[in-house]
């Protein structure tokens, strides 16, 4: 077992942005149990167990994590995955002197003030939960990956709360037989859509490098040449896959609701109303949404702002 401490930037508070991670508290593979977050990951093709636990508060951020399952020579490797899946490095601080300027979006930040925006370890990993998670509820998505991480899941001792469930990689996806995942309940749209989205990261063809080269028009338009990935799914890859926080998915329907309800309008949104709606705020519409997020878990009672 190794153990070190990371430091992220100020102000940073673990639980919400575990949260704003993981959506709903079914979710398997990102862990939550009011204290500690656990994640599996696969790091050269081993599961190495990660606990993360938050000390110093919101303000002097401390988080002392623990390593199992891989040498110390990997400890580099989970550092990042852990920056990357926790936001721990993204200094929020225009957001913040922007926000306290804003009388609306002020009362909405400061509700959950040091939440960091998360994004998935990887873009494949963000397009087959936005796939998952397609034409059905949250919910339902969220339990579509937990099947699917559980059918892949590699020999490793089980950890308090919940078993060892890693993410699978694309080549692990791809040796799944389409019956197993017709029997885990994903449709042959949705299995058709995985399998050649795996077979593009295993050709090369998510190269995330290559993204962040594009601006947002072009990378939508070459997201959305991969089977099963409409303005939705590339919208949603721009934000939590390749951290673009101006990006709000427009065609998100929750989101669309939530944010008319902050905003106290009486008629729904389309996805031109969202565009016109967060216009004031389009540097930081992404965060906008990570809030919203916040708001619907809060009000469901699944944290404590």
């Amino acid at each position: 077992m190794q153990r070190f401490t990371l430091v992220p930037v100020p102000p940073f508070r673990l639980d919400l942005t575990a949260w704003a991670l993981r959506r709903r508290a079914s979710n398997q593979i990102d862990r939550w149990d009011g204290e500690t977050y656990r994640r599996t990951l696969l790091v050269a093709g081993a599961p190495a167990e990660v606990e993360v636990r938050q000390r110093g508060g919101a303000r002097v951020p401390r988080l002392d994590v623990s390593l199992s399952g891989v040498g110390r020579s990997k400890r580099r490797a989970v550092t990042g995955a852990l920056e990357r899946l926790l936001g721990l490095q993204v200094d929020l601080g225009g957001f913040y002197r922007f926000a306290a300027r804003d009388r609306r979006l002020r009362a909405l930040v400061q509700r959950f003030r040091g939440v960091k925006p998360p994004r998935f370890p990887t873009l494949f990993e963000t397009l087959a939960n936005a796939i998952a998670c397609q034409q059905v509820t949250l919910s339902l998505g969220i339990v579509l990956l937990n099947r699917l991480a559980q059918s892949c899941r590699p020999a490793a001792p089980a950890t308090r709360g919940a078993p060892a469930c890693p993410f699978p990689r694309p080549q692990d996806l791809l040796a799944l037989e389409e019956p197993g995942m017709r029997h885990l309940g994903f449709s042959r749209q949705k299995i058709r859509a995985l399998r050649e989205l795996a077979a593009a990261a295993c050709e090369g063809r998510l190269d995330e490098n290559a993204y962040a080269m594009l601006g947002d028009h072009a990378a939508l338009e070459r997201l959305s040449v991969l089977r099963g990935v409409g303005r939705w799914s590339a919208e949603y890859a721009l934000l939590r896959g390749l951290g673009r926080l101006h990006v709000f998915p427009g065609d998100d329907v929750g989101a669309r609701k939530h944010l008319g309800r902050w905003l106290g309008l009486e008629q729904p949104l389309d996805y031109a109303g969202v565009a016109r709606a967060l216009e004031r705020w389009r540097c930081y519409r992404g965060l906008v949404y990570f809030h919203l997020l916040l708001t619907r878990l809060a009000d469901e009672g699944a944290i404590a702002a």
